[in-house]
């Protein structure tokens, strides 16, 4: 006499018939959903794609109903599987780590600059007014440059070195200026974070920030070009400071936007303002990030094995170039595709 349930075979016989009804549109649905892992998106033709939606809900109406009608375990294990990968695969998200990395670089990045125009402007007028006074503090009362220009960053530049001095602070081989490099790196990168990050007290630290900053800079100039070697020191600096510079110029104009949108927030709350500036500015802060480390690979190694100052000087400007043709041009057809489409959508 057998112990085997007798309803068992009939569960069995029910659970076969119910699979094999719809049993093709699950397989159907799972060679979909295969072919959109392995990233072949663009390979599904318009009715392929109109028909997955309606292969995931006849999936769901499946699981639906297994479930009500108390069928075998393994089947409805198989179809709860399939539905989340369904669900995943048509409405969860699809971007892949290269599309993010090309949306960011090939748009978003240049196009968040743009929109912070107006700030990138104050900023580099704080800068360039910060070199003007350094420069003319220092040569009205030489004993700004000590006021300046501490002990820690001058690095052996002070007003008692001579003009053989100074240039032995230029030279690849100088392990005083490796150390100073490091300094320079470490202090700028503090000020953009900084001159960001106090943006939201009405953006005055901010300014402070780039002016000190640029009076630094000025001050340098004016004790290299006291002993002749302004030209010398210009291209120095000028291999990684075109990258460096702008980027400290762009943390001070995200400092800048934070404080204008809390300040005049328009037609939405201070929150939601700072919110949306935050999006934008945090774009930016990235892209300097990227830049203050790509200054110091350019100074690391060119310090190294660049030491001609026209070379110096050249690698400077292609630089400074490179960043401009980026952030004005690069990204402005896709942003007007988007802008048709959105108004297109209105």
């Amino acid at each position: 006499m057998s112990d085997e349930d007798p309803a068992k075979p009939a569960l069995q016989l029910k659970s076969q018939k119910f699979r094999d009804a719809r049993e093709k549109d699950w397989r159907t649905l799972s060679r979909a959903l295969d072919r959109l892992d392995q990233g072949k998106l663009n390979s599904f033709s318009t009715d392929e794609l109109l028909n997955l939606p309606v292969l995931y809900r006849s999936a769901v109406s499946s699981l639906s109903m297994a479930r009500s009608i108390s069928l075998d375990r393994n089947l409805i294990g198989y179809l709860q599987g399939l539905c989340a990968r369904a669900y995943m695969g048509i409405y969860g998200p699809h971007a892949r780590f290269k599309d993010i990395l090309t949306g960011y670089f090939g748009r978003q990045w240049p196009e968040s600059v743009r929109r912070i125009g107006p700030e990138f402007l104050l900023s580099l007028a704080c800068l360039v007014i910060g070199i003007v006074a350094g420069w003319l503090l220092c040569a009205g009362d030489q004993s700004w440059y000590s006021a300046l220009v501490g002990e820690d960053m001058s690095g052996g530049r002070n007003l008692s070195a001579s003009a053989a001095d100074l240039k032995k602070t230029l030279e690849g081989s100088t392990d005083g200026l490796a150390v100073f490099s490091v300094f320079l790196m470490s202090h700028n990168t503090q000020v953009s974070i900084f001159a960001f990050a106090l943006g939201v007290i009405a953006g005055i630290p901010t300014a402070l920030l780039i002016l000190h900053n640029g009076m630094l800079l000025g001050a340098m100039l004016w004790l290299f070009a006291r002993q002749g070697l302004l030209v010398d020191f210009a291209g120095w600096l000028s291999i990684h400071g075109t990258t460096e510079l702008l980027a400290i110029v762009l943390a001070g104009a995200a400092g800048f936007h934070m404080a204008r949108r809390i300040m005049f927030p328009g037609n939405l709350t201070r929150k939601a303002a700072l919110v949306d500036a935050g999006k934008l500015t945090g774009s930016v802060m990235l892209g300097v990030a990227i830049m203050l480390l790509l200054a110091g690979l350019l100074e690391g190694f060119g310090r190294q094995l660049i030491t001609d100052t026209s070379a110096r000087f050249g690698i400077g400007a292609v630089m400074l170039v490179t960043w401009t043709v980026y952030f004005t041009q690069v990204g402005r057809r896709l942003t007007l595709k988007f802008e048709e489409a959105d108004h297109g959508r209105a």
